[in-house]
Parts: C-alpha cells; structure tokens; sequence
C-alpha cells in the first residue's frame, strides 16, 4: 500500500505520520491531538475549510487564529501574526512526494513561515490527491495545478488562470511568491502529517 511507504519516507525526515480513512477521522484526530484551552493557528486551507475544524476547535474551547474568520484586511494582518506564535498550527499542503518532500506555494509566505518555524507543533492535512511519485512533480502539482487554483479562490487573476499553466509572469495578481520544499524536520516530534484516504482542496 503507497500510503505505508510515504508514511516511512516521512518518518525517516523525522517527520510523524498516520493514515485517516476519511475527514471524519483526521477531525478526531486532530482534536485528540491539541488539548484544549491551547492556541492554535490555521493556515488557509480549502482542506481545512472542507473539514470545518476552526469552528469544532473554537466550539470545545481553542483559542484560534484563523485569518479566514476575520472581519476586514487589519484584523487579517493580526491573526496572521499571532498564528506565527500558537501552540498548534495547522495546515493544508500543495504536494507531497513519495519520498516525503513536502511543497507548497504561497502568497504573503505566512503559511509556510509557521510550517516551518514559530509554532511549537505543526500538523499538516494531506489528501489523497496530493500524494506524486517524484519531487519535481510535486513542484510540477504546486506550480502548475495548485496555485492557479488557489489565487482563483483568493479572488486574483494571474496569467496562469487563461492558459493553464505557469508563466513566470510578473503580474501584480500572482500568488506564487514563496516556492518551499521542506525536507525533514530537525525537531521529530514537531511536525504529523495525517493523510486522508480522499480527494482534498486543490
């Protein structure tokens, strides 16, 4: 079964990983695994927003920083930043290699700057949709598939929405600002990674 051997290449970055059946169970785990009354930061997810878990976390008592739940552009900027320094942080992915390279794209970098460093613990929901064979295809899936995706979720209008596919362009309306592979986790209890046997996000 690939998901035992991505679960062992990811292991081996000294990065923790488990299998869910569906998002039911990674809910259930996910509230197993952050205690309650602890902070918790959420990266823009159309996973997360899919699983619905700001509102099952805030419901039981989590105080969340989630910039989707703002009301206007300077409270976004605010829960943006205190997400940086939760006890919890929680995200999506772009792609993820067979090997356990973990790729994403982002827009103003927030994500990706507490995926790799701020939060005391990171865990990084995975569809089955976003598991590739090779590193360059995950590059390929988050430069390609990915951000297109998501900068049309975010209401922008690059040249990659026309044509398909990654132009390199310089357009104002680009979201792709911050390519990062992270490779493996210096901290090996920081970071799970649970990967859900169905279709998620983009």
């Amino acid at each position: 079964m690939k998901y035992d051997v991505l679960i062992k290449n990811l292991n081996s970055r000294n990065i923790n990983a488990y299998y869910c059946k569906d998002t039911k169970e990674t809910n259930k785990k996910i509230l197993d695994m952050i205690p309650n009354k602890t902070t918790v930061g959420i990266g823009n997810s159309k996973t997360l927003k899919t699983m619905n878990i700001s509102k099952k976390l805030l419901d039981r008592g989590n105080i969340v920083y989630d910039k989707t739940l703002a009301k206007d552009k300077d409270e976004i900027i605010q829960l943006k930043k205190k997400s940086l320094l939760t006890d919890w942080y929680i995200t999506g992915t772009n792609a993820v290699s067979m090997q356990g390279h973990l790729v994403n794209i982002d827009h103003s970098g927030n994500r990706v700057a507490a995926m790799i460093y701020g939060p005391d613990k990171v865990i990084v929901v995975i569809g089955k949709n976003k598991i590739v064979e090779s590193l360059e295809a995950a590059k390929d899936r988050a430069r390609n598939h990915a951000a297109s995706l998501n900068a049309k979720r975010a209401g922008y209008n690059p040249p990659c929405l026309k044509v398909g596919k990654c132009v390199d362009c310089k357009s104002k309306e680009r979201v792709c600002f911050n390519h990062v592979v992270i490779e493996g986790q210096y901290d090996h209890e920081r970071m799970t990674v649970l990967i859900v046997d169905e279709e998620l996000g983009f």
